[in-house]
């Protein structure tokens, strides 16, 4: 082979691996978006379906660190009701592994409680993307980060004190 003819076969292989990767990019996109609208139409099923066995979901709270049966039996009733939890995206960045085998993703979310920001892990199981790993955050902006401190300055001295015991939540 020529230079020619390996510029054009290194271009194609390139090429093919790009496309790869944007079209799975694209459907870890999707399952993240289905993910959410299930919540947000409190289907149980599906949202729970769109995550891994071994899912955990870390909420606002410091004391919500949620493997997946207890997230699930604490969110049982919310979806019974109706009224799970609506969170719309406005901006994502998603990264894939290597083996594409993983994924990570950070996103800010328009929520019932203001922006807020989610990131987390996806894993490939049988060919389907689900979510290992998510970690919701309310956003404070810098300049109110004192006021913040000092409105929960108390709560987190009890709750010091109890991890420093070695207490552990929602395990």
């Amino acid at each position: 082979m020529n230079k020619k003819q390996w510029f054009s076969l290194f271009f194609l292989i390139f090429s093919f691996l790009n496309a790869q990767e944007e079209t799975e990019k694209r459907i870890i996109n999707e399952t993240i978006d289905a993910w959410h609208k299930a919540a947000s139409e409190a289907n149980f099923e599906t949202y729970f379906g769109l995550m891994t066995d071994d899912g955990v979901f870390v909420g606002t709270d410091a004391s919500e660190n949620w493997a997946l049966e207890a997230f699930k039996a604490f969110s049982k009733p919310y979806f019974d009701n109706g009224k799970a939890w609506s969170f719309t995206p406005m901006q994502r960045h998603v990264y894939l592994g290597a083996t594409h085998a993983f994924s990570w993703f950070d996103e800010l979310l328009d929520t019932q409680m203001g922006i807020c920001r989610g990131s987390g892990v996806l894993q490939k199981i049988r060919g389907e993307w689900k979510v290992a790993h998510y970690v919701l955050s309310i956003d404070i902006p810098n300049d109110n980060v004192n006021e913040v401190v000092a409105l929960k300055k108390e709560r987190d001295s009890l709750l010091l004190l109890s991890l420093k015991k070695g207490k552990t939540t929602n395990e």
